[in-house]
């Protein structure tokens, strides 16, 4: 395999097993760097890892489910000991939840759509953010969505922690400010993916982008020279 963008980088991708995500962790490790995947299903990443030693990349295997957050500690330490710095981190996993009104909400359901999209994201930062001052050039990309500015009816639970986690990732921008990393949103819009597919069954998932379609944009806001931050990008179709 040729040198890359992102060639000797370390990246790190939540929810790497399927989707966004493995689609996310393949290309960014076809452009050259060591990716560490994240998800619960150790299987799913055993599969991802296989596509990725097939075209000569190279990756490290971190099954956690992102709501152990004394796990996400343990795993900061760890990138720690073995590379000293973060490059890369890609804040993708996340839920869709059940679609109701608001008030129809079950407690368990919304603490667990806050401890993955919300809490967990900011676990990732806490636990990472030394890291990624460590390195030349940190980038730090966490995945939104656009329903934060529509505000659907029945899209409460799933609209209001994408809302937090745009306010919390543009706050981390603006204290990153004289360091060299960069934090923003990316916002990929209608995408073939098993979420999307529980969101509108109905709908012709043949007419959408694939997660593959989408990836690059991932490459393109990790590497060094993106000099962007604070900002939500939005994949152009």
């Amino acid at each position: 395999m040729g040198k890359g963008k992102l060639q000797d980088r370390i990246a790190l991708i939540t929810g790497a097993s399927r989707g966004i995500g493995r689609a996310a962790a393949l290309e960014i490790a076809r452009a050259g760097a060591h990716v560490i995947l994240v998800a619960r299903t150790e299987g799913g990443l055993t599969e991802v890892d296989d596509e990725i030693r097939a075209f000569g990349g190279s990756a490290t295997l971190a099954p956690l489910d992102v709501r152990d957050y004394a796990g996400i500690d343990r795993l900061g330490a760890a990138v720690f000991e073995r590379w000293g710095k973060l490059d890369i981190l890609v804040g993708n996993a996340g839920l869709l939840g059940n679609l109701s009104p608001l008030g129809h909400i079950l407690p368990d359901d919304w603490q667990r759509l806050m401890d993955v999209n919300l809490t967990a994201n900011w676990r990732f930062i806490r636990s990472f953010d030394v890291l990624l001052r460590q390195s030349d050039a940190g980038r730090a990309i966490f995945v939104t969505s656009g329903v934060t500015q529509s505000c659907k009816a029945y899209w409460g639970g799933y609209t209001i922690t994408k809302a937090g986690l745009d306010a919390m990732v543009k706050t981390y921008a603006a204290e990153l400010a004289t360091t060299n990393v960069k934090a923003n949103l990316l916002s990929p819009g209608p995408i073939r993916t098993h979420l999307r597919a529980k969101a509108y069954p109905g709908e012709d998932a043949a007419k959408l982008p694939t997660p593959e379609d989408l990836a690059p944009l991932f490459v393109e806001m990790a590497a060094p020279d993106f000099t962007k931050t604070g900002e939500i990008i939005r994949f152009a179709r």
